[in-house]
């Protein structure tokens, strides 16, 4: 049996500034945070783990998040009114027997790259 994910991590440059744009913005729950500069919100029973790295050898933009969502269009426009800009509106990535993958792209403070993913059965 494969191991539990218990952490992804993501780079931050100004980790005030990452914790309230994950905490206040994009609305995932703020667990704590811990010396030297490490913040832990919760996705879903998974913890992302913010850091600024003190070695240059992590300090570079992270894996793509996807945010699995429902109903995408409804959150796209959520977070719109919230300020983040999103590359380009929902839209179709690909249509399979059973369902459509919709995904909308975003970034977030610190240089990396996010997502909305729903996947809608047809």
């Amino acid at each position: 049996e494969p191991p539990d994910i218990w952490a992804s991590r993501l780079p931050a440059r100004d980790l005030d500034r990452a914790v309230r744009f994950y905490r206040d913005t994009l609305g995932l729950p703020f667990l704590f945070k811990a010396p030297p500069q490490l913040a832990f919100f919760d996705c879903d029973g998974v913890r992302l783990l913010l850091d600024v790295p003190e070695d240059k050898e992590f300090d570079h933009p992270g894996s793509i998040l996807y945010f699995a969502v429902d109903d995408i269009r409804q959150m796209h426009q959520a977070l719109v009114s919230r300020g983040i800009e999103f590359r380009k509106e929902p839209h179709l990535i690909a249509r399979l027997p059973d369902r459509e993958v919709w995904m909308a792209f975003f970034d977030d403070t610190e240089g990396n790259t996010l997502a909305l993913m729903s996947e809608r059965q047809t």
